[in-house]
């Protein structure tokens, strides 16, 4: 019996992550996502994943010290950044820059180091391209910032609000680590060669880069804008049921109930309300969706998945379309890092294989 896809074929142990789809549970090396987001920060939610325990404050300080000492792009990136055509899009742009980091210092065996050093690039080659594109001045880091408040701040050139800082931050180690994804399995074959993880995170934002893993929450934006526009909740929801259209945002592939993602997401906007229009509005839509697929889909069980609140956040924070997938990536990038790490401590060649369907000709060929 083949697979197709690999599904459900259990190909590595992990102790990094956990999901259960049925009880809708993710778990980071074994605390409850809702916990995590409720009480870290970013960089404490990326030491659990790099080194499999909480940091103590010195630890913590630690880290944060050599994620901003990590921050500032090279000369020579930025030349490679500017000689990029400007049509190429920002994926790209991130799976060429993070190619050109490759040097002797990422030599098999891979170390924590190295993924402290390409998280902290990450935003630093997105925010660069970025204000490249939109023609104004890039915003070197910030010291005084920690990691997504200075995020937010090269994109922006301003320092953020506190709300917007506290919800991207949510967003973000929410979508750190997620399993045997596409994108983690690709950095993990990569890594089973042996390769250097530049290589294996350069697969990782490849494989990222395809609209069916890292595809952009577009639907859910514009399901939120029809609403402001119209300004009925209700109606605007009722129509698209009634005429048969899927509401973007709403069920998950894995997760059989509530995704408990979209639950933290949704803990933290209850937090902000007030704080910002987008954010608000979210929360008005997600109660009368859930209610109205209820009643034109009984029995379905669909409910709010993350991309839903995510696409809040992303327009609360004013992110262009363009970026939602790469801001998705300088996150996903401490997972990828944390699976090669493991990969590279019990490493054996990922093998599988195919089974030949194409014809067998008896003939002779004569050369």
């Amino acid at each position: 019996m083949i697979a197709k896809g690999l599904k459900g074929i259990v190909a590595a142990e992990t102790s990094i992550s956990h999901i259960d789809g049925n009880e809708g549970r993710l778990v980071y090396r074994g605390y409850e996502i809702a916990d995590i987001t409720e009480k870290c920060c970013f960089e404490e939610a990326a030491y659990l994943l790099w080194y499999g325990v909480l940091p103590d404050e010195t630890q913590l300080q630690q880290l944060k010290t050599e994620l901003k000492n990590n921050r500032q792009l090279s000369g020579s990136m930025k030349t490679i950044i500017d000689q990029l055509p400007p049509s190429m899009d920002m994926m790209s742009v991130i799976r060429t820059a993070v190619s050109a980091e490759g040097s002797a210092a990422y030599s098999w065996k891979p170390d924590v180091s190295q993924a402290i050093r390409l998280t902290a690039l990450l935003p630093s080659i997105i925010a660069y391209r970025n204000s490249m594109l939109e023609g104004k001045r890039y915003s070197e880091p910030v010291e005084s910032f920690d990691h997504v408040e200075n995020y937010l701040y090269m994109l922006k050139g301003e320092k953020p609000t506190r709300a917007h800082v506290e919800a991207l931050e949510t967003y973000m180690i929410l979508t750190l680590e997620h399993g045997m994804n596409a994108s983690t399995f690709s950095a993990r074959v990569t890594a089973s060669t042996e390769s250097d993880m530049v290589s294996a995170v350069t697969s990782a934002v490849g494989t990222m880069k395809g609209p069916l893993h890292g595809g952009a929450p577009s639907g859910v934006i514009d399901l939120l804008e029809n609403i402001s526009a119209e300004g009925t909740v209700e109606g605007v929801i009722r129509r698209k049921l009634q005429n048969g259209e899927k509401l973007m945002g709403f069920g998950h592939r894995v997760y059989k109930t509530h995704d408990p993602r979209s639950l933290a997401l949704k803990d933290k906007l209850r937090e902000l309300v007030g704080n910002d229009e987008w954010l608000d509005l979210a929360l008005i839509v997600e109660e009368k969706a859930v209610e109205l697929l209820a009643e034109f889909k009984p029995g379905r069980s669909l409910y709010t998945n993350v991309e839903f609140y995510a696409a809040a956040i992303m327009k609360a924070v004013q992110l262009e379309s363009s970026l939602f997938t790469p801001t998705f990536t300088a996150s996903r990038v401490v997972g990828w890092t944390a699976h090669v790490l493991e990969q590279a401590e019990d490493n054996t060649i990922y093998r599988p294989q195919s089974e030949y369907v194409g014809t067998f000709v008896k003939s002779s060929i004569n050369l």
